[in-house]
């Protein structure tokens, strides 16, 4: 029996746990629970933090994981793969400039703003499950590498 690494298992756990906190937070500020939502997005935020301390960390010390699924599918793993790191990057930008705007109190911003990041943070921890089922779950990971390698399949 195979085991799950460690660190991209409990990274993933923070990602969607900050991705079911945000669903909380948007919840919460539909029933006007405005510092319920303050105190719910600020958690979300954190998760979101843990998740990319462990995941740069990983990156760094350790290296990424090639796709170890057929070769066939590995330019479809590839391009997904970039569509949920641009959806990351975009997202946690979004995210920082929302909570920057909600503790503001630049209202009118962060009430356009807010639910676009949502829903992109939502799109992100969705994909990002399912890069982390494909790597580890359904596919046993490839070699483990520096992170152009990884993206490239060099």
């Amino acid at each position: 029996m195979n085991s799950l690494p460690i660190l991209p298992t409990i990274s993933t756990f923070f990602i969607v746990l900050s991705a079911i906190t945000v669903a909380i937070g948007v919840w919460q500020i539909k029933q006007k629970k405005v510092e319920a939502h303050k105190k719910t997005m600020f958690f979300a935020a954190i998760y979101a933090l843990i998740f990319f301390i462990i995941y740069a960390s990983r990156t760094i010390f350790i290296g990424n994981t090639a796709f170890g699924g057929p070769d066939h599918l590995k330019i479809y793993y590839t391009v997904f793969l970039i569509f949920h790191i641009t959806l990351a990057t975009t997202g946690a930008v979004f995210g920082i400039v929302s909570i920057l705007t909600g503790y503001k109190n630049k209202l009118s911003i962060h009430r356009k703003l807010g639910p676009i990041t949502s829903i992109i943070w939502f799109f992100t921890a969705i994909t990002g499950v399912a890069v982390y089922l494909l790597l580890y779950v359904f596919y046993h990971g490839g070699e483990t590498t520096s992170v152009i390698k990884a993206i490239l399949g060099l």
